[in-house]
């Protein structure tokens, strides 16, 4: 009887080996060929299930992309019922950002990510879709009058400091003390927690 293959479960593996690669080594260091060697796998394996450089980062983007909605998901639903506009961005946000190791590899693939669609746009349409969507939603929690521009401005700040995170030229405290004073001025009070 032939052996039953999860299609999924290798896509992953080979995914993570990418993200790896992509961390630990750079985006420049991701080929089929390295992350065949990271996973453990042969390259025609890696060819069977990404046929493009493309296709292996749009899924690598994809895995962190769940990775992060799980992570948003249960810090909101830590917050409890109705929890004040400011406190749940203030809470997504937080939760994005790289404050920890495993945050970190995920920020570090997410920013090679947007570097290499800085030079290849075709590969970028899920990313354009998923900042429309952040920040129409973040648009819609703010102060009436705040809009789009500031939503815009509250994601900017975040890619920012996260980048500024990875760098190692914040600490998570100085990050989070950053996003506090940027919530100030878009709610007109200090957080009262």
């Amino acid at each position: 009887m032939p052996k039953k293959v999860d299609h999924q479960q290798r896509r992953t593996l080979i995914a993570d080996a990418l993200m790896r690669v992509a961390a630990d080594q750079g985006l420049e260091a991701v080929s089929l060929r390295h992350v065949a060697t990271e996973a453990g796998v042969s390259a025609g394996m890696v060819q069977h299930y990404f046929r493009t450089k493309d296709e292996m980062m749009a899924f690598a983007l994809s895995v962190v992309r769940e990775r992060s909605q799980i992570r948003v998901t249960e810090a909101v639903a830590g917050l409890g019922e109705n929890p004040s506009p400011r406190l749940l961005l203030r809470t997504m946000i937080a939760a994005l950002l790289p404050l920890d190791e495993q945050t970190r590899d995920d920020g570090r693939v997410a920013l090679a990510f947007l570097a290499y669609t800085a030079v290849r746009p075709s590969a970028a349409p899920s990313l354009r879709e998923d900042t429309a969507q952040l920040t129409a939603f973040i648009a819609s929690v703010l102060p009436a009058g705040r809009g789009d521009a500031a939503a815009t401005g509250l994601l900017a700040l975040m890619e920012g400091l996260g980048v500024h995170l990875l760098g190692g030229q914040y600490t998570a405290e100085q990050a989070l003390a950053a996003l506090d004073a940027h919530l100030d001025l878009l709610f007109g009070t200090p957080a009262t927690t």
